[in-house]
């Protein structure tokens, strides 16, 4: 049996930087949107507890496949194995992707 392809999907989520595993990912066909499956947990035996990780377990309990915006994705690789599951929060060395379609800002001599 082939081995599955493992990877790791580092994205933005409301101020927050999940870090998730998963054996599928790939572009979905709801325009600007990438579609991550089958999420990866470790199932440690330790008695130490990830509380990041354990959120994550609890947030995604029942979700068959989830979609992430492109923009909001900071990069995915393709591991070996997988890893722990965090939810960290984004730092001042992350950023978000430059665009002008998401731009907030109120002031009007930006406006064409």
């Amino acid at each position: 049996m082939a081995a599955k392809n493992i990877f790791k999907v580092s994205f933005y989520n409301q101020s927050n930087v999940y870090e998730v595993y998963a054996t599928k990912v790939y572009q979905s066909d709801l325009h600007g949107f990438i579609t991550i499956e089958e999420l990866k947990f470790n199932e440690r035996t330790s008695v130490v507890v990830d509380p990041s990780e354990e959120k994550l377990k609890t947030e995604f309990d029942q979700v068959k496949r989830f979609f992430v915006p492109m923009h909001a994705i900071i990069r995915i690789d393709e591991v070996k194995k997988e890893g722990v599951a965090k939810i960290s929060e984004a730092g001042e060395n992350i950023a978000h992707f430059p665009s002008h379609i998401y731009n907030t800002s109120n002031d009007k001599d930006n406006k064409s």
